[in-house]
């Protein structure tokens, strides 16, 4: 018999997220989806902290570790993936969990997105060998010209975002600005779900000590360092998302030397507690109406 809820489970990063879908999957017969952006690829099991074997084992858990790291993954394709999923786990009579920190991901599964027309693959093409040749600055400096509303949205860096931007204007003649005006679609608030939405809150001094002894850990155990230098010999794009994931960068510069052991450390804890502190004002902001865990 088709089991109709659904429970989603978002947070910051470090929260434990985790281990709370793990016990209410045994607790509720439920199976776990990824909501993570960068848990879906397989390159990154320890900096991302993916489940462990044990974990796997005792759920089954869906979309970790999915895609490869050159294969970037976008909010309306993880939607349609995690929507698959969900009804084939619904289907077998049991609940999909879905966790994760990533807030776009979670918006877009429970009250969709906004559609935005199909972008002209040549000029896709070129505005990706564009930004990954002269680098993600110059790209938002020709944002600034054509598309001032969007770049004011986006940090000079965030090369993905602002190569979207600008495939947006230069193939629609519109700005994603705009189209994200639109009434969004395919959502499941849409549809008659049973959805309870959790979001984890932890008091934020904790937290942020949470973050720190977390990747303080990776790299006394020495794997942050190994996976690292397993992602670097993929010879994947420095642009992609996947390379810009908490620690990969800090710990990039510590392999060729530019930085030493304890200041990688300090680097990727600051940059992880700054990335917790935009998670939770996001969540505050965007999800105000959910149900709030304090733990």
């Amino acid at each position: 018999m088709r089991n109709n809820k659904i429970i989603i489970l978002g947070g910051a990063t470090a929260s434990g997220k985790s281990a709370i879908a793990l016990k209410l999957a045994k607790e509720q017969g439920g199976e776990i989806i990824n909501a993570d952006s960068m848990q879906i690829y397989r390159e990154l099991d320890i900096l991302t902290a993916c489940p462990g074997v044990d974990d796997l084992n005792a759920v089954p858990h869906h979309l970790y570790r999915y895609l490869k790291g050159d294969d970037p993954c976008s909010a309306e394709r993880w939607r349609d993936l995690a929507r698959g999923v969900i009804d084939d786990v619904q289907e077998r009579g049991l609940i999909p969990i879905v966790v994760g920190g990533t807030g776009l991901y979670l918006k877009a599964l429970v009250n969709g997105l906004s559609k935005v027309p199909e972008i002209d693959q040549n000029i896709r093409q070129n505005i990706r060998t564009e930004v990954n040749e002269f680098g993600a600055e110059v790209a938002h400096a020709k944002l600034i010209k054509i598309d001032p509303e969007m770049a004011s949205r986006l940090a000079p860096n965030d090369s993905q975002r602002i190569a979207r931007a600008l495939e947006v204007k230069l193939s629609t003649g519109r700005s994603l600005a705009e189209w994200q005006q639109q009434p969004e679609i395919g959502g499941l608030v849409d549809e008659d779900f049973e959805i309870e939405k959790i979001i984890i809150e932890r008091d934020r001094a904790e937290l942020y000590a949470r973050c720190d002894q977390r990747f303080k850990k990776m790299i006394e155990e020495g794997q942050a360092i190994e996976e690292v230098k397993e992602l670097l010999s993929l010879g994947y794009d420095l642009n992609l998302p996947v390379m810009k994931s908490l620690g990969v960068p800090q710990i990039i510069d510590f392999i060729e030397g530019k930085t030493t052991l304890e200041q990688t450390v300090v680097l990727a804890q600051t940059a992880t507690r700054q990335f917790a502190k935009r998670q939770m004002t996001w969540f505050r902001n965007q999800f105000f109406d959910w149900q709030t865990l304090k733990l």
